[in-house]
């Protein structure tokens, strides 16, 4: 057992009134315990659902992503005019809408902005879709490559994925965890603005809960990020609903005297560009991969409208486009004129030769 571990654990696991939030320093040491099997299990799963909780404070979300930051992988830099944007998505997948961010991916990277991706396979505690299996499916396999090879593919499509089995597998005990206690610890908080790359980054978080995005908010600015985007999205991905208005947050550049990055509100409604007020259900994989497909093919579709509506906000997100509406326009004629299919095939051959 560890006694340094316990003393962590007393700290968040005393109670309403007497549990203590911990520092920095503390989180990223208890983080590194736990990723390295330097506490007990009994340790280990008590210290997760007490975390959970008490509820997390940004200050130990910046020390667990400081712990990621120092054991994790990342993607080098490539030479580029735009920061790399890194989507942080559940881990444990969709179940109710149909997921486009390999679409977005596509479109993004075929403009010259870079995208990197993170995640596994099916998780506890959704065990919903995951990113990993929808790139499967559409023929791209990132599980088989090696980091080098995964920054060798980047640098020539823009396109780069850590799948955290291969990349990351201290990650790999603690989901076991996750799923006994049959709930979220604050380490799926974590994940989504953890950043895989050494560059300069753009992170864009999704969120469910209006609480989360301040917490993204100011652990981002402990780690000295102050460009980010979050998202009150499709089952707290980063994928613009249709059935509601969409709640983005945008971080911008300068920081206010307290170090964090103020927050533009944006407010963005589907039928203000034409489409229906309604999301994509999720079916079978081999559905949405076929669907998907079609939407590469330029096919008019509901699933075609999502991809259009998504990949306008992100091309002008990025700075590629003026508006919204040129951004959807641009969307249409990159799907239409067959260059994002051509992408999704250079980086079909790329993974494959790998």
């Amino acid at each position: 057992m560890s006694t340094v571990f316990r003393e962590l654990l007393k700290k968040v696991g005393s109670g309403e009134h007497t549990s203590e939030s911990l520092t920095r320093a503390e989180a990223a040491t208890a983080t590194k315990m736990m990723l390295l099997g330097e506490a007990t299990p009994a340790q280990i799963g008590a210290f997760l659902i007490a975390h959970r909780i008490k509820r997390p404070t940004a200050e130990e979300i910046a020390g667990m992503l400081d712990t990621y930051h120092e054991l994790g992988p990342k993607l080098q830099p490539i030479t580029s005019a735009r920061r790399a944007i890194v989507l942080g998505i559940p881990y444990d997948g969709r179940t109710r809408t149909a997921p486009i961010s390999p679409v977005t991916a596509l479109l993004l990277a075929v403009s010259g902005q870079p995208v990197v991706m993170h995640g596994g396979d099916r998780k506890p505690t959704k065990y919903g879709l995951p990113l990993i299996d929808i790139w499967q499916g559409l023929g791209v396999d990132w599980t088989g490559l090696s980091l080098e090879k995964t920054q060798q593919v980047f640098e020539q499509t823009g396109i780069g994925f850590i799948y955290t089995p291969q990349h990351f597998p201290l990650t790999e005990s603690l989901w076991e965890y996750r799923d006994q206690l049959g709930k979220r610890p604050p380490f799926a908080t974590m994940e989504l603005i953890w950043c895989p790359y050494a560059g300069d980054a753009h992170i864009i978080a999704g969120f469910v809960h209006p609480p989360t995005e301040g917490l993204f908010q100011t652990a981002l600015a402990l780690q000295g990020i102050t460009y980010f985007t979050t998202v009150k999205g499709l089952e707290g991905s980063c994928e613009l609903p249709r059935d509601r208005t969409a709640i983005i947050g945008l971080g911008g550049a300068t920081p206010k005297e307290t170090g964090i990055s103020p927050i533009e509100r944006l407010h963005l409604v589907a039928r203000d560009s034409g489409f229906a007020m309604k999301n994509v259900p999720l079916d079978s994989l081999e559905e949405l991969v076929a669907n998907i497909k079609g939407v590469l093919d330029g096919k008019p579709s509901e699933l075609m409208d999502t991809a259009l509506w998504n990949g306008g906000f992100y091309l002008w997100r990025s700075g590629i486009c003026s508006d919204m509406q040129e951004g959807i326009a641009k969307a249409k004629k990159l799907l239409t004129s067959g260059v994002v299919a051509e992408k999704l095939q250079k980086l079909i051959t790329l993974v494959t030769a790998h």
